[in-house]
């Protein structure tokens, strides 16, 4: 049987900058379907960033994204009865996904301050290139420079 297709999604910009990536990651953000407190928790976030940096919000938040998106990760791949962790490139659709999610996951991950100030602090660290989100990046690397000598394994074709 057939799998369904998985069709691409068009998303308008956001009400505050018109854009697609802050639309998307409050999609992301977003818990049990309160879209307007993502809303609040990242534009509250924003605002922090621009007043502690004193560079447009927007700039900021690209940056921190762009710094924080891999380009290669390991996939598991069974060969002859062993799995090998074999690096692959990351997919242009799945790149923003994962840093949004090392994002969200590194503001998570401290407490003791509101959501909003610690998103902040972590756009600003990720566009500086510190930070947990950007120590995920680096550990993702290196797995795959590790295992590097297992990279003819992605081409292996199933017989």
């Amino acid at each position: 049987m057939r799998r369904k297709r998985n069709y691409k999604r068009n998303f308008l910009g956001d009400i505050k900058y018109d854009s697609v990536e802050v639309t998307r990651f409050i999609n992301v953000l977003m818990q049990d379907g309160k879209k307007t407190v993502a809303e609040r928790v990242l534009y509250d976030a924003l605002d922090i960033v621009e007043k502690e940096t004193k560079e447009k919000a927007l700039d900021v938040f690209n940056k921190a994204l762009d710094n924080v998106t891999p380009t290669v990760e390991v996939s598991r791949k069974r060969v002859g009865g062993a799995n090998y962790q074999v690096p692959i490139e990351v997919r242009p659709e799945r790149k923003f996904m994962l840093a949004v999610r090392w994002i969200i996951g590194a503001a998570n991950s401290s407490s003791g301050k509101p959501m909003s100030v610690r998103l902040a602090q972590e756009f600003i660290q990720a566009s500086k290139g510190e930070g947990a989100a950007i120590k995920k990046k680096e550990d993702v690397h290196k797995m795959a420079e590790a295992n590097r000598a297992f990279a003819h394994f992605a081409r292996a074709r199933r017989r």
